[in-house]
């Protein structure tokens, strides 16, 4: 095979993972401008909205690492190609659904046990197949651009759909992207036999999966009861303590755990790992307590909420646009940094403008501001991850950052709607961005204490 040939090969293998990639974020983030047309049209509540929004991150969480797993024992494209057919299901069965428990089936379970299976896969795939340093890192970058992009533009590809048809196009849309994603994924080859033999952790899957729901369960509901949401959170993290004893257990006496200990000894992984959730969860966090406020208090509609969003979208555009040229230029450290100051800029702006005017688009410039910072940071952060392990270890490394990912998404909607929907107020809404910026220092300190000698380029996974 020629170079030309060997290189459109590769280009063809990309398309379709970052489709994949696409739609799974576009799904976390869509549902955001629908809040009022699914509460009317299933007789539910803004709560019963963000259950289903936060079930569905955090599935995806509590079984990426099985995930992982699993394309180890049936097949890296064998997992791809079933995680794609279950989040069709589901996006047909949340399409048809006549009330919030189908949805949430549909939704909730089978999109995100779907989107837990196919989304390791991807970045194995990537991994495995894109051998060169540069070629790599294009290729994270590619599918980390189209991440964001599809968390940024859900709200208003999901407003455009819902205002122009209804809300339930919206998953027959994602229905369709998913027989696209399928169709393409016939030129993927899986390089690297699959071994049915090899043992699976079902009790660390179980542990890990119980201990993540009860956490973030305890979140949801500490607005109706304190101490029941106490209890809940306190026994989710015994649970994974628990579970974090079990995977030591099981290799000390030789046998294959879920994932291995060694990978939470590496302090820059740490440390990547943290940044990961965080600015998953000021970006999802932030998404759906704007767009539950501009609907549920400002009474605006699915595409106008979608369209004042759009500025967080023109951000992230920009900023990933421009990621591989700084890249070049600026060690990682710096990227995460700068990322997680714009970030927090742009919530000042959405707190300090919104006292000024009641106008709606005095967001805007928030959310540009926000876009840009999160954009900056998306690809420096999953290299930094992914280059601290080896090749072999690839497999794991993915199932976990894409958790630590998912589990951010899912703690941003849980904590900071739990806060909003509580009143519905000015002051409920403030309150709830103070506490996500207060969040992102956190990850500027981790990103702070990041080795600052290497640049994206050089730390690709090698």
């Amino acid at each position: 095979m020629t170079g030309t040939s060997a290189s459109d090969a590769l280009r063809a293998v990309l398309v379709p993972l970052a489709l994949a990639q696409f739609i799974c974020s576009f799904a976390g983030s869509n549902m955001n401008v629908m809040i009022n047309d699914i509460s009317h049209d299933l007789h539910t509540t803004v709560q019963g909205v963000q259950l289903s929004i936060t079930a569905f991150l955090l599935v995806m969480a509590a079984l990426m690492i099985p995930g992982g797993k699993l394309t180890d024992k049936y097949g890296r494209k064998r997992c791809l190609i079933v995680g794609l057919a279950l989040y069709g299901v589901g996006a047909v069965l949340s399409a048809c659904a006549p009330g919030l428990g189908v949805l949430i089936i549909g939704n909730s379970i089978l999109e995100g046990v779907g989107t837990a299976m196919l989304i390791p896969p991807v970045y194995i795939l990537t991994t495995i197949l894109f051998t060169g340093v540069a070629a790599r890192a294009r290729a994270f970058g590619t599918i980390m651009a189209m991440a964001g992009l599809g968390a940024a533009a859900g709200p208003l590809i999901g407003g455009l759909i819902t205002s122009a048809i209804s809300w339930r196009a919206a998953f027959g849309f994602q229905a369709l992207v998913i027989v696209v994603i399928i169709l393409l994924s016939r030129a993927i080859t899986d390089p690297v036999r699959p071994d049915p033999t090899r043992p699976f952790d079902v009790g660390g899957t179980v542990l890990s999966a119980v201990g993540l729901v009860l956490l973030v369960m305890g979140i949801l509901v500490l607005k109706n009861n304190g101490w029941v949401a106490i209890a809940l959170m306190v026994a989710g993290l015994l649970v994974l303590l628990w579970f974090f004893l079990w995977i030591r257990g099981r290799e000390r006496s030789g046998r294959e755990a879920l994932i291995p200990t060694g990978m939470f000894r590496n302090r820059t992984s740490n440390l990547g790992l943290v940044t990961q959730n965080i600015q998953w969860l000021v970006l999802m966090g932030a998404s759906f307590v704007v767009a539950a406020y501009l609907q549920v208090v400002r009474g605006y509609d699915a595409i106008e909420t979608g369209v004042i969003l759009t500025s967080a979208t023109v951000g992230l555009l920009a900023s990933s646009l421009s990621a591989e040229r700084l890249a070049k230029r600026r060690a990682q450290r710096t990227l995460v940094m700068w990322g997680f100051a714009l970030t927090i800029i742009g919530i000042g702006g959405l707190i300090a403008l919104s006292a000024v005017s009641a106008n709606p688009w005095i967001s805007a410039p928030g959310l540009l501001f926000m876009g840009l910072g999160i954009g900056l940071m998306l690809t420096p952060s999953v290299n930094i991850v992914q280059s601290s392990f080896p090749e072999e270890e690839q497999g794991e490394i993915s199932g976990l950052s894409r958790s630590v990912s998912n589990l951010g998404s899912s703690l941003g909607t849980a904590i900071a709607g739990t806060i909003l929907v509580a009143t519905f107020t000015s002051h409920a809404y403030a309150a709830a961005l103070i506490t996500l910026a207060a969040i992102g220092l956190i990850g500027f300190a981790a990103a702070a204490s990041l080795p600052a000698s290497r640049t994206a380029a050089d730390a690709a996974p090698a």
